[in-house]
C-alpha cells in the first residue's frame, strides 16, 4: 500500500509540474496589467495609501473567492469522466436530463459504459419538478444551448484577445524603461519618446504574433517540455520581486488582507471604485482555462499546483506592487516594471515575453479544442482538424481557425495600441465566460449531483452575486474597448447557432421524408434492380429508417451494389467512446437484402488519427455482428432498439473470428464464374491472408459453393451465415463506393422574412464556404458518388 501511495504521489507531482505550462499561463501573467487598468479614469485621482491597500484587498479576495473557492472546490469536481470545460458541463446535463437539442442522440447513446462512470451513478433517482419543467419546455432547452454557445463564443474571443494583451503587455516594459530613463526631459519630449516607443512595441508585438500563429501547424511537441520551466521561473521571479518590494517599501501592506479595506475603498472612491472593478477582475483572467484543460491532468494535481505555487506567488506579487505603489503614486501606469529593481529588469522582461508566448500558445490550443468540440456536436461549420501521431496527445490544429485568430489578433493589436483598452475587452470576455459557468453549476448541483435545490440557490446567490457585480462593472467599460468583445462574441454566437439551426431543420426534413421499411419490403427480395459487386456506404444523418437519398438514387439508376451499409456518424455527449463500443450495427430488411445500418459513435473530444483503416474496421464489425447474431444476444453483443441494432463489443483481437471462420474453409468441387470474382485487391492483412488461402482452394470449388467448416468449428454450421460472410468479403474486395448527399437548401416560400434570411443567406453562405462532407470524412475522390437533393426547410 505504501508503494502504491508513493507512486500515486509521484504521478500527482509530475502532472502538477506539467500543468504549469498549459493551465496557469494566462493567470500568471495578469500582474503585468492589473494595477495599470485598475487605476484608470476617475480612480487615478484617488492616490492614497488606503486606496492602494483597498485595491490589493479586492484583488486578494477576488482570487480567493472566484479562483480558489469556486474553481478549486466546486467547479473542478464537476468533471465529465475527467474532462472539463463548458461542453463538459453541457454533456453532463444532457446525460442526466433530456436537455439535449443535438440531432437524434437517443439511438446512438445505447450501452456506452462511460455513461455509467464517474458522476452517473444516480441516474435512476426520481426527477424533481424543476427538472421535469425544463425537460418539457423546448424554450428552456434552446435557452440552455444558447447559453453554452455564448460561453463557447467567449472562449474563441479570449483566443483572439489573449495573445494581443499578453504579448503587448510583456513588451510594454520597453515603454516603462524609456519613460524612466528620460525623466529629466521636458514633458513634451518625454511624450514624444514614449509615443515612438509605443509604436515600436506594436511592431515588435505584431512580429511575435505572426511568428506564433505561423508555427502552429508544426505542433508544440518539440518545445512543450520548456513550457513548465518557463512558467515556474516566471512565478518565482514575480514572487521574489513582490517580497522584495514588501520588505523595502511598506511591510504594513499585510494589513490590507483584511476585508475592512474593501469597505474603506468603496467609501472613499464611490462610483470610481465600482468602475475600477473592470480592472480588478483581470486578476482572475485565465482561471476558466484551469477547468477547460482538466482532461490532460487530474483535479488533484491542478489543486496542488495552484494552492502550493501559483496562489502564493500571485498574492506576493500583487502585495509587493501595492507596497511599491503606496510610496510611488507616480508609477501607477507602469506599476509592474517600475517595481522591478534595475539589475533584474532585463531578465524579468525576457521572462515576461517568454511567459506571454507560452500563455498565448496554451489559449490558442484551448480555442482549437473548443471549436472541435463545438463542431463535433453540430454547432460549428465543417473545418479541417489536423492531428499528427508525433504530436502531444490530444493536440490538434485547425488551419481556418488559426488564420482567423491571427487576423483578428493583429487587428486588435494595431487598432487599439493601448493595452488598457485590450485589457478591458479581455476582462469582459473572461468575466462573461466565468458567469456562464456559474449559471450552469446550479443545474449540475441539482441534476447531476442530486443535491437539494437549496444548495443550488445558495451557490448562485453567494458566487453569482459577486460575479454579477464584476460583470456590470466590466460592461461599463464597453466604450473603452469592451465593444470589440461584444462584436466578436455576437459574430461567433450567430455563426454557431445558425449552423445548428440549419442542420437541425435539414435533419427534421430528412426525418420527415425518410422511406418506411414497409415500402422497401414491398419491392421484393431483389429490390427490383440489378445487383453489381461491391459495397455502397450511404452516409446519412438518420439513425433509423431509410434515407430519401437511397430511393432517389434507385430512381435514377437501374443497378445498385450487392451490399448496402447506411452509415450514420454521431457524436454522443461523452468525451471519448471506447473503440470496442464505437460501432452500433443493425440489419435493414431481411438477410437476403444484404443491407445493414452502422452508427459510428464518437465522443466530443475524440480525434480521428491519420492512418485509420475505416473500411476494414467497418467490414470486420459487420462480420462480427453477423456471427454474433447467429448465436443470439450473448455476452459480446447487447441488443438495443427493437432488436435490430446491436453494440458489437469487439475485443483487442478485433476481427480474428472472421479470419478464423473463413480461413478454415474446406471447399469441394469446381469453381463457378461468380466465385472467381472474389478477393482481388485486398488491403487488410486479414483479407490478404483470406485471399491467399481462398485461391489455394479454387480448384475444389463447386457450382453451388458449399462451405464445410472443420468439425471442431461447431458455432457456424448455418449455411446462410457462411454465405453472408462470403458475400461481405467478396463485395469488400470488389469495390467500395461512398454515397453522400449534396443538398441545395432553401427556405419554404411561406417562411417568415427572418427565417428566409437565416436559411437562404447565412446558412447557405456557411455551407458554401466550409469544408465539404467528403473532405471531412477523408473519402477518396475516385470512390465518391454525390446524390443531389433539394431541401425546402
Amino acid at each position: 500500500v505504501d508503494m502504491r501511495n508513493s507512486c500515486s504521489s509521484h504521478h500527482v507531482l509530475l502532472l502538477a509540474y506539467q500543468s504549469f505550462g498549459l493551465v496557469f499561463g494566462d493567470l500568471s501573467i495578469s500582474p503585468l496589467y492589473v494595477y495599470k487598468c485598475t487605476f484608470y479614469g476617475g480612480l487615478s485621482h484617488h492616490q492614497t495609501e488606503d486606496t492602494i491597500f483597498g485595491a490589493f484587498s479586492l484583488i486578494f479576495w477576488t482570487i480567493t473567492l472566484l479562483s480558489l473557492i469556486k474553481y478549486m472546490v466546486f467547479v473542478l469536481t464537476a468533471d465529465d469522466n475527467g474532462e472539463g470545460g463548458i461542453f463538459a458541463l453541457y454533456a453532463l446535463l444532457c446525460r442526466h436530463a433530456r436537455f439535449s437539442l443535438l440531432l437524434n442522440q437517443q439511438a446512438a447513446d445505447e450501452e456506452i459504459s462511460t455513461y455509467y462512470g464517474h458522476g452517473d451513478a444516480n441516474r435512476s433517482l426520481p426527477s424533481s419538478a424543476f427538472k421535469r419543467l425544463i425537460e418539457r419546455n423546448k424554450r428552456s432547452k434552446t435557452a440552455l444551448l444558447l447559453l453554452v454557445l455564448v460561453g463557447t463564443s467567449m472562449v474563441i474571443t479570449i483566443g483572439v484577445l489573449t495573445p494581443a494583451i499578453s504579448v503587448s503587455s510583456s513588451i510594454d516594459g520597453l515603454v516603462a524603461k524609456t519613460s524612466l530613463k528620460h525623466t529629466t526631459v521636458s514633458g513634451l519630449s518625454t511624450f514624444t519618446i514614449c509615443l515612438a516607443s509605443q509604436g515600436t512595441v506594436v511592431m515588435i508585438a505584431c512580429a511575435l504574433l505572426v511568428g506564433l500563429f505561423v508555427l502552429q501547424h508544426r505542433g508544440t511537441n518539440k518545445v512543450a517540455f520548456l513550457f513548465a520551466p518557463i512558467m515556474i521561473c516566471w512565478l518565482l521571479l514575480i514572487a521574489t520581486a513582490g517580497l522584495y518590494n514588501i520588505l523595502r517599501w511598506n511591510p504594513s501592506v499585510f494589513k490590507a488582507l483584511s476585508p475592512y479595506y474593501i469597505y474603506k475603498f468603496f467609501r472613499d472612491t464611490g462610483k470610481d471604485g465600482w468602475l475600477s472593478l473592470g480592472g480588478i477582475l483581470l486578476c482572475i483572467t485565465g482561471t476558466e482555462a484551469i477547468f477547460a484543460e482538466l482532461g490532460q491532468f487530474t483535479a488533484t494535481s491542478i489543486r496542488f499546483a495552484f494552492c502550493c505555487v501559483v496562489y502564493p506567488c500571485l498574492v506576493l506579487q500583487y502585495m509587493g506592487q501595492a507596497a511599491f505603489l503606496s510610496k510611488n503614486f507616480s508609477a501607477l501606469h507602469t506599476s509592474f516594471y517600475a517595481s522591478i529593481p534595475d539589475p533584474f529588469f532585463w531578465p524579468v522582461l525576457m521572462m515576461a515575453m517568454l511567459a506571454a508566448m507560452v500563455a498565448s500558445q496554451a489559449v490558442i490550443f484551448a480555442t482549437f479544442s473548443i471549436v472541435k468540440q463545438c463542431y463535433a456536436l453540430g454547432c460549428f461549420p465543417r473545418v479541417k482538424i489536423v492531428h499528427k501521431p508525433r504530436w502531444v496527445l490530444g493536440q490538434i490544429y485547425i488551419p481556418e481557425i488559426n488564420w482567423l485568430l491571427m487576423i483578428f489578433t493583429l487587428a486588435v493589436t494595431i487598432g487599439f495600441r493601448d493595452t488598457r483598452h485590450i485589457a478591458f475587452a479581455f476582462g469582459l470576455a473572461c468575466m462573461s465566460l466565468a458567469f456562464v459557468t456559474t449559471l450552469l453549476m446550479p443545474l449540475i448541483i441539482n441534476f447531476v449531483w442530486n443535491r437539494h435545490l437549496a444548495f443550488s440557490i445558495l451557490f448562485i446567490i453567494f458566487l453569482g452575486t459577486v460575479e454579477l457585480v464584476f460583470v456590470t462593472s466590466s460592461w461599463a467599460n464597453i466604450p473603452n474597448g469592451g465593444w470589440i468583445t461584444i462584436i466578436l462574441s455576437l459574430l461567433f454566437t450567430f455563426t454557431t447557432y445558425v449552423w445548428h439551426y440549419g442542420n437541425r431543420k435539414k435533419y427534421l426534413y430528412d426525418q420527415h421524408n425518410k422511406v418506411s421499411m414497409k415500402s422497401i419490403l414491398n419491392l421484393g427480395p431483389s429490390l427490383g434492380i440489378i445487383k453489381v459487386p461491391g459495397i455502397a456506404l450511404i452516409y446519412t444523418e438518420l439513425a433509423s429508417g431509410v434515407p430519401a437519398t437511397f430511393t432517389h438514387f434507385l430512381t435514377k439508376l437501374p443497378a445498385f451494389y450487392q451490399v448496402v451499409v447506411f452509415v450514420c456518424s454521431k457524436t454522443v455527449p461523452i468525451p471519448y467512446v471506447p473503440q470496442r463500443e464505437r460501432y452500433l450495427i443493425g440489419r435493414v430488411g431481411p438477410k437476403t437484402y444484404r443491407m445493414y445500418r452502422c452508427i459510428i459513435r464518437s465522443g466530443y473530444k475524440d480525434v480521428n488519427k491519420d492512418g485509420d483503416d475505416f473500411e476494414d474496421e467497418l467490414v470486420m464489425s459487420i462480420a462480427e455482428f453477423i456471427q454474433l447474431e447467429s448465436e443470439g444476444c450473448g455476452s459480446n453483443v447487447d441488443c438495443s432498439v427493437d432488436g435490430r441494432l446491436a453494440v458489437v463489443k469487439t475485443s483487442n483481437k478485433f476481427g480474428t473470428r472472421l479470419s478464423r471462420s473463413i480461413s478454415e474453409v474446406n471447399i469441394a468441387g469446381s469453381s463457378s464464374s461468380r466465385s472467381q470474382t472474389t478477393v482481388t485487391n485486398s488491403k487488410s492483412p486479414v483479407l490478404k491472408r483470406l485471399k491467399a488461402e481462398y485461391e489455394q482452394e479454387l480448384p475444389r470449388l463447386s457450382m453451388m459453393r458449399r462451405f464445410q467448416f472443420r468439425p471442431m468449428d461447431t458455432k457456424f454450421r448455418q449455411p446462410q451465415v457462411k454465405e453472408e460472410l462470403f458475400d461481405l468479403v467478396e463485395a469488400k474486395d470488389a469495390e467500395v463506393a461512398y454515397i453522400v448527399g449534396h443538398g441545395h437548401v432553401k427556405a419554404k416560400r411561406n417562411s417568415t422574412f427572418a427565417k428566409q434570411l437565416v436559411i437562404d443567406v447565412a446558412y447557405s453562405f456557411l455551407r458554401k464556404n466550409c469544408r465539404s462532407t467528403a473532405v471531412m470524412l477523408n473519402i477518396p475522390h475516385i470512390c465518391l458518388i454525390k446524390v443531389g437533393m433539394n431541401y425546402y426547410l
